[in-house]
């Protein structure tokens, strides 16, 4: 029963509305003459054509910004592939850095002991040049490592140097 007298409520309301909407239209001026509407058409047109020239024109400036912003990311990722290459390169060496050196700790140790008894060894003598020579060699090629990142950083940023000073 509810329901009944919510409907009735309801379709009273929709007419209240129909007719304050017929008084409304009753209330309004006339339509303007045709030439009005036609002058009225033409800078709506004019005013269309303007904002379409303007969503192109934004348009364009999007897909710049998406492909400019694409070429950025894709130099991004590169330099993110070559750091992440660098850094395993330098654990690596580090890794044989600890190693050669442990072998250097070593053969000092054995050349003490040596030395302590009174006992000339040839062999630990030559087992600890040798360790010596790796560790030195170790460090180079860490040097170099990091001489040839620095030179890559520096050839990255000449180009793009370049292409600041032409633009």
């Amino acid at each position: 029963m509810s329901d009944i007298s919510q409907l009735e409520g309801r379709i009273t309301a929709a007419l209240e509305r129909i007719g304050n909407g017929v008084e409304a239209l009753k209330a309004a001026p006339a339509t303007p003459p045709v030439e009005d509407k036609s002058a009225e058409l033409a800078a709506l047109a004019e005013a269309l054509e303007s904002e379409r020239t303007a969503n192109a024109q934004l348009e364009e400036r999007v897909k710049a910004l998406h492909e400019k912003q694409q070429t950025k990311l894709a130099g991004l990722e590169r330099q993110v592939a070559a750091l992440s290459e660098r850094a395993d390169q330098s654990e690596a060496e580090a890794a044989h850095l600890k190693k050669v050196n442990a072998a250097l700790r070593r053969a000092n140790a054995d050349l003490r002991a040596a030395n302590a008894q009174g006992l000339g060894d040839a062999g630990a003598i030559n087992a600890g040049l040798a360790a010596e020579l790796e560790a030195l060699r170790a460090l180079r090629e860490g040097d170099r490592a990091e001489l040839d990142g620095i030179i890559s950083e520096i050839a990255e940023l000449v180009p793009a140097e370049e292409e600041t000073r032409n633009a």
